[in-house]
């Protein structure tokens, strides 16, 4: 039976990664998409039109909740993660996903420990939970249990690879602290469904309470999209993050 692999090989994050990998999406599209209900055929002609002309309009598609001229447009997202934070990802059945596979790939040892800022203590009801700082000694024996039961668990599917047992089996023993990868593809409107419930803003018209690591993933593709499409992005913030 093997052992596991050197200590140096396992690396243990405490945070995600984001990058935008390709994007057909601009203000410009929600117009010429919004125009075609007044305008018809003519209304690409206009696809090449300062948006900041229409800012008004795009405001008002958003306050009134017109919601499918901003679905005409795309976003493909890399996203590098802990498992867990896919599976509540996947909820979100506006979205196209393709997931790294462990069945067909040896698995790469890298794994989440929650970081010191990490909220650690859970307080309240259901529905009304409120989390706390973690003490100096909850935060040592967090990232202690982790980091131990991670290398146990890496070393049992090492040696069951080893063995010659199917990488499918094998990944069993694998916790849903493990990072994975995949590519996300929405449009605007998945997407601001998507932040409306996974980023907590107090100035929300319907407050959400995300688990802090979808959370930070959600940040962090709302920057990305802040900067193709600004204009909706404002009207988004104005109208207290309500998803059209």
């Amino acid at each position: 039976m093997g052992t596991v692999e050197p200590e140096a090989e396992i690396t243990f994050r405490s945070d995600v990664d984001v990058e935008l990998v390709k994007a057909a999406a601009s203000d410009a599209d929600v117009l010429w998409a919004a125009r075609v209900s007044t305008k018809g055929e003519s209304s690409l002609e206009e696809i090449e039109a300062d948006p900041q002309r229409s800012k008004g309009l795009i405001n008002y598609l958003m306050r009134d909740r017109h919601g499918t001229p901003f679905e005409h447009s795309s976003m493909t997202f890399y996203v590098s993660a802990p498992i867990f934070v896919f599976r509540e990802f996947m909820r979100h059945r506006t979205f196209s996903y393709n997931e790294e596979s462990g069945r067909y790939r040896k698995l790469t040892p890298v794994f989440y420990v929650p970081g010191p800022d990490r909220k650690l203590v859970q307080e309240g009801k259901p529905g009304k939970y409120v989390f706390l700082d973690g003490t100096a000694e909850q935060h040592k024996l967090v990232t202690e249990a982790t980091q131990e039961s991670y290398r146990q668990s890496y070393q049992a599917y090492l040696e069951m690879l080893e063995a010659g047992v199917a990488r499918e089996v094998a990944r069993t023993v694998l916790p849903v602290g493990l990072y994975s990868s995949m590519y996300a593809t929405c449009n605007a409107r998945a997407l601001m469904n998507f932040l409306s419930l996974r980023v907590k803003r107090e100035d929300s018209t319907f407050p959400s309470f995300p688990q802090r690591e979808i959370e930070m993933v959600a940040e962090k593709m709302e920057a990305l999209w802040a900067e193709l499409m600004p204009l909706t992005h404002a009207a988004f913030e104005a109208n207290g993050r309500v998803c059209p």
